[in-house]
């Protein structure tokens, strides 16, 4: 997969991290969120993107800040889709 596919793909869990935590669905928000962190795993451990390691590294701090930390870096859950949205558009278009 392109980059754009597997950072759309997490955008997609944490779309529906944020629409369970709206519904107060704690538990199927943490599942979300789970496979949400796995696939930055994944991604961060493809070969093909050791060159943007710093990127996707940095994403999946700044996740783990605004839904587990003090929001340090100021972005709220609602923030984080519409970043990880951009790429599932990009997908789309194959760019």
């Amino acid at each position: 997969m392109t980059l754009a596919e597997q950072l759309g793909n997490i955008g997609s869990e944490v779309g529906r991290a944020v629409n369970w935590e709206r519904k107060n669905n704690k538990e199927k928000r943490e599942s979300a969120l789970d496979r949400a962190f796995e696939l930055l795993y994944l991604t961060i451990e493809d070969p093909k993107q050791k060159n943007r390691l710093k990127e996707i590294c940095r994403a999946r701090e700044i996740l783990a800040d605004t839904f587990y930390g003090n929001r340090e870096y100021g972005y709220a859950p609602e923030d984080l889709e519409r970043y990880f949205f951009q790429y599932a558009v990009a997908a789309r278009r194959r760019i």
